[in-house]
């Protein structure tokens, strides 16, 4: 079958690879004018590792990356307040706490399709279905065509709103600086997040001696003044974090900065249209504080792969998917809005409250979630 993939980023290129195993031609347009990553650092947990495995990517894509042994949660002040061994939990669910750069990661995609059209500068804006297909038209009026569609174009995803004209990103609350640095002159080893008042700053340690780090605010949406944050401002905000906040603030240079507000995609009904599937964060777009945005997205092709092996039309196909993904999506959308929105809160005493609260969940409790989150079969 001929398979048309709207959008070229991580979900929409792994998807593809896993249809061109399948044997499906396979068709991506991409909204931009070329096919690179948007962001900086990216974490992939235990699941996405073993989602990669199952498309036969793990190897390659571990050669792009590092393992991080462990990581830790801390107060401003630096005080560890929990602390997790990646090593045992790697050990025990499969490669976890794996850090890569998302343009390196986007490098391996493109590299392992073989045969798939790539085309940029096409964005969808609406597609129609008949019983010999689906049609794809984009803003600059032209079209494309297959026989099933995979929306696979973000959390705007024209092709969502379509069939559900009321679905729209919904704001966090919050606002995100992100930036990759070199190493400081006293190496960073660990990833690490610390949490404030109303402000968090993340540490990851990249390949070949890079640093990934990010920092948000509590701010109104659109802020322009907050947009218009340079690093005098993050500076000024951090000033009482530990070290070495401060250092890697500075590190970065201010064009390299990449500044966000937070959104996801409050869960949806459907992901399945007759020929028709959304994907990735067109489907289930989710806040970071998971650190399972790009990790569903991967599960979806890996799922995809899988349910498309087996018998049945193509829309019963996408109704299978849909049943399957839509209740585990929902409860790591739901479950990262509410973490998120406790780690952001600004009143000392209920940060103080929060700090020493996580520091006393029980092991069990933790790997609850994480028995949740990895324990995938696809």
């Amino acid at each position: 079958m001929k398979a048309v993939i709207a959008g070229g980023g991580i979900g929409g290129l792994t998807t593809a690879i896993a249809l061109e195993k399948l044997g499906h031609e396979v068709e991506v347009y991409e909204a931009a004018s070329e096919f690179k990553s948007v962001g900086a650092g990216l974490g992939l947990a235990a699941n996405a590792v073993k989602a990669f495995d199952h498309l036969g990517l793990k190897g390659e894509v571990l050669a792009a990356g590092q393992l991080l042994p462990s990581a830790k949660l801390l107060t401003k002040e630096g005080a560890v307040i929990t602390q997790v061994d990646s090593l045992k939990i790697s050990a025990k669910y499969g490669v976890d706490n794996f850090a890569i750069h998302r343009a390196d990661l986007h490098a391996v995609l493109l590299k392992n399709l073989k045969k798939t059209k790539l085309v940029t500068g096409k964005k969808a804006e609406i597609c129609s279905e008949s019983a010999s297909g689906v049609e794809v038209k984009f803003t600059d009026g032209t079209s494309a065509s297959g026989d099933f569609l995979i929306a696979a174009d973000g959390i705007h995803s024209q092709i969502r709103r379509q069939f559900l004209p009321k679905s729209a990103p919904r704001y966090a609350g919050y606002t995100c600086w992100r930036a990759v640095v070199p190493q400081p002159k006293k190496r960073i080893e660990l990833p690490s997040e610390t949490w404030g008042e109303g402000a968090r700053f993340g540490i990851v340690p990249l390949k070949d001696d890079r640093i990934y780090w990010f920092a948000c605010l509590n701010a109104r949406q659109h802020d322009l003044s907050v947009r218009n944050f340079k690093k005098g401002n993050l500076l000024w905000h951090f000033d009482d974090f530990h070290e070495p906040v401060a250092e890697l603030i500075q590190r970065a240079a201010q064009e390299d900065i990449i500044w966000g507000d937070i959104i996801d995609l409050a869960p949806i009904d459907k992901f399945a249209f007759g020929k028709v599937l959304l994907a990735g964060d067109a489907g289930h777009a989710t806040t970071p504080n998971m650190g399972q945005g790009a990790c569903q997205a991967i599960e979806d092709a890996a799922f995809l792969y899988s349910i498309l092996r087996g018998g049945g039309t193509i829309e019963e196909k996408f109704r299978r998917f849909e049943k399957v993904r839509k209740p585990r999506t929902k409860k790591i959308v739901e479950n990262s809005w509410r973490i998120g929105r406790v780690a952001q809160w600004e009143k000392p005493w209920a940060a103080g409250l929060r700090n020493k609260l996580f520091s006393m969940v029980p092991q069990s409790v933790q790997e609850k979630q994480l028995s949740f989150l990895y324990e995938v079969e696809f």
